[in-house]
């Protein structure tokens, strides 16, 4: 069941989404989190942003939405709270990526370096370039594969682990293709996708901001699809997440060409949800007839 993405070599396939997981702990009393492949940690910048105000997250058909604004302790905070646990949570097993966020390439060089610093116990570092680059009027930063590009390019010599990119659900291939060229050792897609839902009564959204980020069972299928193209696009691993809550959500993305597959939403309403997909995914590829969990990689038959 080991699977290797981009040098983070983990010991099955399975990891958790950042900012569904927080960071880990808070999970010991459901699952054991270091059976796991890996998980992500909620995304931390080089100092602490308060986020957006509440409402930051509501119910949609078949998913959630959320404008959390990636609020976070900085990581000097997290490193302060959760440094031992994570650092033992490396010696149970369970891979930890610490990502970096950020709304300018300077506060993203920011993040890795203090990273780098504070964080010797990490598998891996990824790089969510769906924030807002607020220097450039809030388009994503990761919107162009120049603007993609541009952060990885900058990130990549001051990072001396594995680098993975959490890409915007958005022209999937040529984006993919340019962090590959600027030095991603992996990436991970997809976030979600940009939606509204409106209080038919007050008229108003119901989140604090008009719109937010929808995830869940309701956007699988398209996240299914673009990690068949973007794996198709590179030559480096995909992390595949969108949606998935069962093994059989994991199965097929394993088939459409990512090595490694993350639970996100489903962890709020079944915090051990990431546990049973790993069993099921061993039990699937011993029912495949296959003696290692890689050969299914990619195989899906048109």
């Amino acid at each position: 069941m080991a699977v290797d993405l981009g040098g983070i070599r983990m010991q099955n396939p399975v990891c958790t989404a950042s900012g569904t997981f927080g960071f880990g702990q808070q999970f010991e009393g459901f699952l054991d989190v270091g059976s796991l492949g890996a998980i992500t940690l909620k995304g931390c910048s080089a100092e602490p942003w308060p986020g957006n105000p509440a409402p930051r997250m509501c119910e949609v058909p078949s998913g959630m939405m959320n404008t959390v604004g990636l609020a976070n302790p900085g990581v000097a905070g997290m490193v302060e709270s959760y440094g031992d646990y994570l650092a033992d949570l490396e010696r149970r097993g369970c891979r930890v990526i610490v990502q970096a966020a950020g709304h300018s390439v300077d506060e993203y060089v920011a993040a890795v370096e203090k990273i780098e610093e504070l964080c010797p116990w990490a598998s891996g570092v990824e790089l969510n370039v769906s924030c807002p680059n607020l220097a450039r009027g809030g388009a994503l930063v990761g919107g162009t594969p120049e603007s993609a590009a541009e952060v990885v390019r900058a990130v990549r010599p001051r990072v001396s682990r594995p680098l993975l990119v959490k890409m915007a659900p958005v022209n999937v291939a040529e984006i993919a293709r340019a962090c590959e060229a600027a030095g991603a050792d992996a990436l991970s897609l997809i976030n979600t996708i940009n939606g509204m839902s409106i209080d038919v009564r007050t008229r108003r959204s119901r989140l604090s901001r008009p719109t937010g980020g929808v995830s869940g069972p309701a956007i699988h299928a398209i996240a299914v699809r673009m990690v068949w193209e973007a794996a198709g696009a590179v030559r480096i691993p995909v992390n595949g997440m969108g949606g998935v809550a069962s093994w059989q959500d994991a199965a097929e993305m394993i088939l459409a060409g990512a090595t490694a597959v993350t639970v996100g939403t489903a962890n709020f309403y079944d915090p051990a949800c990431a546990a049973r997909v790993a069993e099921g995914l061993a039990a699937w590829a011993a029912e495949q007839g296959v003696d290692d969990i890689n050969e299914l990689i990619g195989a899906f038959e048109c």
